[in-house]
């Protein structure tokens, strides 16, 4: 059921969706509107989602569900695959191509894809209304309007969209530009993408998705085996010269408290939304799912033979009573709940190079927003996100699938102070703490408040498209709604909890 202010979205110019009986549009529709004729891709790729087997461990091959992909028109080196990884190909591309992207769903079961990071229209964004069939494709055509930077794709189908995730299916998209190429960073076989992800397998190296039912519904699968780009025990080699690491926290729900082994500062030069205005430096970092850093990692200093490690620290997480302490994990390995300390992944130092690389003192310019800057500003947004009877919960509604509450209607070419908390006293109520990164789908925002235990480990100052609210912070944001109107998605991305409803769209015209 529809009122008419929802007719007149749905029917206006611009944005036209058929609907079946329930509601739904109908995604060969969107898929045979999509390609306009006035829209002439500069990069064309196909991509295939496809049940496969990958050699995780030794013995049996473990099933996967995977993104391959082709270039259709631009350059080869457009995609890249990674070699014995489940993960999807790694799209590269530059700020303002024009990309044409097929994608064709050959799972057994329904999907979509989701931009992550991208302010793309909001067709093209991958919101679960749009999921096609095994065996139908949906078309994607935009513009990237992204600086430089490091952002990602997965699936978005409602309440599966964990289960999709965590059976392989996600990969990276990279983003570069003029601003980027100035600096000099280090490129090419020197620029490492890391995806981590914890995983549960078991003795026949199956994955084990939510062996423990309800129970992780709550807290969000976590696995006792850390893998880094599909594999685990990853170990890196590594020459006497400087490394740039882009590091995607790609696990369901997991937290990281990311440092190295020897204390040395972390080097941090971008975020979710691209470069720093300046490196910083950081003991360690804290990283919720979804989010990225980029790290500039200087090996130089370190004798041939040097062994070291990217660690996740000991830290607090609140969790569901009775799961804080270590357990046997499926392959018989410890199973890791949130906040215990680990070994990420290893590095040798194993090559001598004899050319230097200086860090860059200032890396991009970024205007800054001020909470005056926002229309709203003596009236911001807020939203607050928490679980009551296994249900995922912003101001107190779940999610359906075309529905928007007043508050969650903006106007087009708006600047909007939104406040965001992980606090149940703002329901008037007292609920399970737990945690909760915060994701807008379409647009990246600024940081400009927060509270927080663990406020030396984040990293606010660039361009965000997800924060981590641990339980009872907040934080300030502030949103420039431009160049798209339409409905979007904001939910946490702790996939368990999206996927039980902690997910609302909000409203562009």
């Amino acid at each position: 059921m529809i009122n008419r202010r929802q007719f007149l979205y749905l029917t206006g110019a611009g944005a036209v969706n058929f609907l079946n009986m329930n509601g739904w549009p109908l995604a060969k529709a969107a898929m045979a509107s999509s390609e306009k004729n006035d829209f002439f891709p500069d990069v064309e790729l196909s991509l295939t989602a496809t049940p496969s087997e990958v050699q995780i461990f030794a013995g049996q091959p473990t099933t996967v569900w995977q993104y391959t992909g082709q270039v259709i028109k631009g350059d080869p080196t457009n995609l890249m695959h990674l070699d014995q990884s489940y993960l999807g190909p790694i799209i590269r591309v530059r700020r303002h191509q024009k990309v044409r992207i097929h994608f064709e769903n050959n799972l057994p079961a329904r999907s979509i894809i989701h931009w992550h990071g991208l302010h793309v229209p909001a067709r093209m964004d991958g919101h679960p209304m749009y999921v096609i069939s095994t065996g139908e494709t949906f078309t994607y055509d935009f513009e990237v309007l992204n600086r430089a930077g490091t952002y990602w794709y997965h699936p978005h189908p409602h309440g599966r969209t964990g289960h999709q995730v965590y059976g392989g299916l996600a990969g990276l998209f990279l983003v570069s530009d003029d601003e980027e190429d100035k600096l000099d960073l280090p490129s090419a076989k020197l620029d490492i993408p890391l995806v981590i992800q914890d995983r549960a397998f078991n003795p026949d190296n199956q994955l084990v998705y939510l062996p423990r039912g309800m129970h992780d519904s709550m807290n969000g699968m976590l696995g006792d085996s850390i893998c880094v780009n599909g594999r685990p025990d990853f170990k890196l080699s590594v020459s006497t010269r400087a490394y740039r690491l882009r590091i995607l926290n790609g696990s369901n729900s997991r937290i990281y408290k990311l440092a190295w082994s020897d204390s040395t500062p972390l080097t941090v030069i971008a975020t979710d939304g691209g470069l720093l205005e300046k490196p910083i430096e950081k003991k360690y970092v804290v990283l919720g799912p979804a989010e990225r850093i980029e790290l500039w990692a200087d090996f130089s200093k370190y004798p041939i033979g040097t062994s070291l490690e990217l660690v996740s620290k000991y830290f607090e997480a609140a969790m569901l009573e009775g799961d804080m302490g270590p357990r046997r994990g499926m392959r018989g390995g410890i199973r890791l709940p949130n906040g215990a300390p680990f070994s990420v992944f290893k590095i040798d130092v194993a090559g001598k190079a004899k050319e230097t690389r200086l860090l860059p003192d200032k890396l991009s310019a970024i205007e800054r927003y001020q909470p005056q800057d926002a229309d709203n500003s003596d009236n911001p947004r807020r939203f607050s996100f928490f679980m009551r009877h296994m249900q995922g919960l912003i101001n107190g509604r779940t999610f359906r699938m075309q529905e928007v509450a007043d508050d969650e209607r903006l106007r087009l070419n708006s600047t909007e102070l939104w406040e965001l908390a992980n606090d149940n006293r703002s329901m008037g109520m007292m609920m399970m703490p737990m945690p909760h990164p915060v994701h807008l789908h379409g647009k990246q925002f600024q940081v400009i408040e927060r509270s927080g235990t663990l406020h030396s480990g984040y990293v606010d100052e660039g361009w965000k498209d997800t924060v981590l609210l641990m339980p009872g912070e907040r934080a300030k944001i502030v949103v420039n709604f431009t160049d798209y109107p339409g409905m979007f998605l904001y939910h946490c991305h702790n996939l368990e909890h999206e996927d039980m409803g902690m997910m609302r769209n909000y409203l562009v015209s």
